[in-house]
C-alpha cells in the first residue's frame, strides 16, 4: 500500500494541495488533474491504485468521468461532492464509485478512507468455505456469487456487503457494522452508501430464494424464503 499512486481530480487548487500533503505524509504517491479530460487521460496512462474524483469538474463532469472509467476499469474511486444532497451520492454510487466524501472534509478522514478502500481491494482471497443459503452460493475465495449455478456479477463492495450479511444469516446487521466490516472503517455519520449498495445487491439476487429484509431504523437481515417471487 505504501507508495501506491493516488490520482486526485479537482479544479480547486487548495483541495488538491491539502489532499496531496496528507496523502504524501502517509506514504502515498500523488498525481493530480484539474478537469475531466485530464483525469481520463491520466487515469488511462498512469493506472493509479485509486482515484479521488470531484463531481463538479470543467470539460467533463465527475459523473461522466466515473462512467467512462468504469466501462474499462475497476480502479477504486472515492467521489467528492460539495453538496450534502443524497442525489449526488446516489448517482455516483450507482455509476460505480466505491465511496464518497462531502466537502469540506477532514483530510485525516480522506486518508483513512483511501487506506480502507485499498485494504479491501488489495487483500488476499478469503480462505473461508463457500456459503450456501437456499439456491444462493457465495464463494469468498473466488469472490463469486451464483444463483442455481448461474453466476451473478457483483461489484467488489456489493460482494462484500452480501458476504457480511450471509455470514450473519438471520441476524440483524446494523449499517454501522456493514460500514466497519465491508468498507473497513469506523462509522463517520454517513450510512446512505450502505443503503444504495444493499439496494443493488437486492436487485441482483431477486431471483434467488434469499431476501434482504430491512429492519427499520437499525439495518438489514438476510433470510431464506420458501417461495421466492
Amino acid at each position: 500500500m505504501a507508495g501506491d499512486l493516488i490520482l486526485v481530480v479537482d479544479d480547486e487548487g487548495g483541495i488538491v494541495q491539502l489532499a496531496r500533503a496528507y496523502l504524501e505524509r502517509d506514504g502515498f504517491a500523488v498525481e493530480s488533474a484539474c478537469d475531466g479530460e485530464e483525469a481520463l487521460r491520466k487515469a488511462n496512462a498512469l493506472k493509479p491504485a485509486l482515484i479521488v474524483l470531484d463531481l463538479m469538474l470543467p470539460k467533463v463532469d465527475g459523473w461522466e468521468v466515473c462512467r467512462r472509467i468504469r466501462a474499462r476499469s475497476q480502479v477504486p474511486i472515492i467521489m467528492l461532492t460539495a453538496r450534502s444532497d443524497d442525489v449526488d451520492k446516489i448517482v455516483g454510487l450507482a455509476l460505480g464509485a466505491d465511496d464518497y466524501l462531502t466537502k469540506p472534509f477532514n483530510p485525516h478522514e480522506l486518508v483513512a478512507r483511501v487506506r480502507a478502500v485499498l485494504r479491501r481491494v488489495q487483500r488476499p482471497a478469503d480462505s473461508g468455505e463457500p456459503i450456501r443459503i437456499g439456491d444462493l452460493a457465495i464463494d469468498p475465495r473466488s469472490r463469486e456469487v451464483t444463483v442455481r449455478g448461474e453466476r451473478v456479477e457483483m461489484r467488489t463492495k456489493e460482494f462484500d456487503v452480501l458476504l457480511v450479511l450471509a455470514q450473519h444469516k438471520g441476524l440483524v446487521v446494523t449499517r454501522e457494522q456493514l460500514l466497519s466490516q465491508a468498507w473497513g472503517y469506523d462509522f463517520y455519520g454517513e450510512t446512505r452508501t450502505v443503503d444504495v449498495h444493499v439496494a443493488h445487491v437486492r436487485d441482483k439476487i431477486r431471483s434467488s430464494s434469499v431476501v434482504i429484509e430491512t429492519v427499520w431504523g437499525i439495518g438489514y437481515k438476510l433470510v431464506e424464503v420458501s417461495n421466492p417471487t
